[in-house]
């Protein structure tokens, strides 16, 4: 018998990440996993009962990442600043939504620690917004946001830019910084 090769979680959730954006969830399966990670599939069912259990839980990992960036945007003074730092951090974690729309795929009723791990999932999708309510307060306290424009369209409408397909090849920082500038300044030249 072959002796079991080890891997870190970090590993595993890194492999987990790289199959899902190049198979998406119906085609990610533990056989490619342990393929990937020299392992027999036998030795992640010890860790996880199915892929749902693997999904959830690496994206309750990813998620828990993001929200430990997050918090720093209350260190930062202004709104400005906190919005140059808050884009930034969706840019660098631009997958997120396409792993929450992955995570909807996933059955409800696949076993007891799958529900745990979305129940948490729906809680710290709650605790990132309730996050960024101190930033749009910090930005209608400085004038900077309009009053009559309600606060989740204003973080929809922030968080949904990463979704934008940048179809011209257009540079990753040149395509950053016109999204900021389209949100805060918008596209229309003043005359």
């Amino acid at each position: 018998m072959a002796r079991e090769r080890k891997f870190s979680l970090e590993d595993l959730f890194q492999t987990t990440k790289q199959l899902l954006l190049d198979y998406g969830y119906e085609g990610f399966t533990f056989s490619l996993l342990a393929d990937q990670l020299h392992v027999a599939r036998g030795t992640l069912y010890k860790y996880y009962e199915n892929k749902d259990e693997l999904i959830s839980a690496y994206m309750v990992y990813e998620l828990k990442q993001v929200l430990l960036k997050l918090k720093q945007i209350d260190q930062i003074e202004s709104f400005e600043s906190q919005f140059d730092f808050l884009i930034t951090l969706i840019f660098s974690h631009n997958d997120l939504q396409h792993f929450i729309a992955i995570v909807h795929q996933i059955p409800k009723e696949t076993n007891e620690k799958v529900k745990a791990n979305k129940e948490q999932l729906e809680k710290l999708h709650l605790d990132m917004y309730s996050l960024l309510q101190d930033f749009i307060a910090l930005g209608r306290e400085e004038k900077v946001l309009k009053e009559t424009i309600p606060d989740g369209l204003i973080l929809g409408f922030i968080f949904q830019t990463v979704a934008i397909p940048n179809h011209f090849g257009v540079p990753h920082k040149e395509w950053v910084e016109s999204i900021k500038h389209i949100i805060s300044h918008g596209m229309f030249t003043n005359n």
